[in-house]
């Protein structure tokens, strides 16, 4: 009889204290001197691989809609493609975790990257010869979401083997400079290409995904930790083991809880679409609904190229509680903002505090939890992370046809302000760096 293969140990053996996740001996003075992060090639590499496939990412969410509606000539059905990515992406994360700590995840990735190369390749074929067709065109694009949602916490928890720990947050800063730089890059990329012919936007994601697997070829360093047990075999426990370390870890519970609010609140495609239709209703031109738009983006973006620096010198406590209790101080200034430009540059200044939160939060993910639970805690992050988004969607369209903007904004400053109430614990009021919590 084979052996029984040996499962991770339950996420409720871990630590229920900030003070108990400390480790047990400080670093001596005789420690070796750490490279500056920016000359660790193979996280660079990494950096670089998942800017192209996130870039890739991020065109085909707007080329997808733009080509359903030429084909079906339906706003309607090209949202549902939306929310169809959208929905494939969290429930395949929660996959992708799980394979990431029982697979090699070298292989996970270029498996994910190829396959998406190979079906775009097939995809854009298809629509230089007129073949194609409105379920065509969903199917490819939720298989290729479902590639990405694999792919994103795999790609995630190979850090942890690649970046010491005292550099974590600041990789995780630095993610956050790909993902606002790949998200304003991706529309005009894709809207480029569009004008050239339709199939073109889908060459150029393949071609970005080529360019990622070669990337992922030249990383030299294992991507993750070896054990001696036999590799867990899939299983709902192991599925939902991410969720209840979550659940159980006294520092991630009380902040996925903040941000699941934050995300209702604030989630991205909702505020733009409160920002537009606001702006609208207002009188403003299109010229200037853009402009307002593009200003809430670039403060993601500035906050993002600071980030680094911020979590350097700014406790993490600090950093949370400025994020969560200016929300709702910025979602009422933007009741009482005059004109259209300045509902933008408000709505900027929360977008500005997100990178930094997100930094120092995937920094805990990546010190605090084991390497063998990595891809799970952080499959079960993304799910939770995405599914908040189409609630605040949707609650900002229902809320903005019956009452206006002024109750739309309302809500945002009464769901961000509840949320906040998370961070007044006392675990959040003396929250460690997170590379003082450090485990294997």
């Amino acid at each position: 009889m084979s052996p029984k293969p040996t499962l991770p140990p339950d996420p409720s053996e871990l630590p229920d204290s900030p003070e108990s996740l400390e480790p047990p001996e400080p670093p001596g003075s005789g420690a070796v001197e750490v490279a500056p992060l920016i000359r660790n090639q193979d996280f660079q590499t990494l950096w670089t691989s998942r800017f192209f496939a996130g870039l890739g990412k991020e065109s085909g969410e707007v080329a997808y809609p733009l080509l359903m509606l030429l084909l079906a000539g339906s706003a309607a059905q090209a949202g549902f493609v939306g929310a169809a990515q959208v929905a494939t992406a969290m429930i395949t994360a929660v996959l992708g975790g799980s394979l990431a700590d029982r697979a090699d995840r070298r292989t996970l990735l270029l498996i994910c990257d190829l396959g998406r190369l190979v079906l775009l390749v097939a995809f854009a074929g298809m629509l230089f010869g007129g073949h194609a067709t409105v379920p065509l065109v969903f199917c490819v694009a939720v298989a290729s979401s479902a590639l990405m949602g694999i792919s994103n916490p795999v790609a995630m928890a190979a850090i942890k083997q690649l970046v010491p720990s005292s550099q974590m947050a600041g990789a995780a800063a630095q993610n956050q400079i790909r993902f606002f730089t790949t998200t304003a890059l991706g529309p005009p990329v894709a809207g480029f290409f569009f004008s050239l012919g339709r199939a073109f936007p889908f060459l150029a994601e393949a071609v970005c995904y080529l360019v990622s697997t070669a990337l992922i070829l030249r990383i030299r360093r294992p991507m993750q930790a070896h054990h001696e047990s036999e590799p867990e075999r899939l299983s709902l426990r192991g599925a939902v083991s991410g969720f209840v370390l979550l659940a159980r870890h006294p520092i991630l519970r009380p902040m996925m809880l903040w941000i699941v609010g934050f995300n209702i609140a604030f989630t991205q495609t909702g505020a733009f679409l409160a920002l537009i239709a606001t702006a609208d209703d207002r009188g403003a031109s299109n010229f200037m609904v853009g402009l307002t738009v593009s200003l809430a983006g670039a403060g993601g973006l500035a906050g993002a190229l600071v980030a680094g620096v911020v979590i350097r010198l700014v406790r993490p406590t600090a950093i949370f509680l400025f994020a969560a209790w200016s929300a709702p101080v910025f979602a009422l200034a933007l009741l009482a903002a005059p004109g259209v430009l300045s509902l933008g540059l408000i709505m900027g200044c929360v977008f500005a505090a997100v990178p930094c939160v997100n930094a120092v939060f995937y920094g805990y993910v990546a010190t605090s939890v084991p390497d063998r639970l990595q891809g799970r805690a952080l499959g079960a992050v993304t799910f939770m992370a995405l599914l908040s988004q189409p609630i605040g969607i949707l609650s900002v369209g229902l809320l903005f046809d019956l009452a206006g903007p002024t109750m739309v904004f309302l809500m945002m400053a009464v769901v961000s302000a509840l949320a906040a109430l998370f961070t007044l614990g006392p675990t959040m009021r003396a929250l460690p760096r997170p590379e003082e919590i450090a485990v294997p």
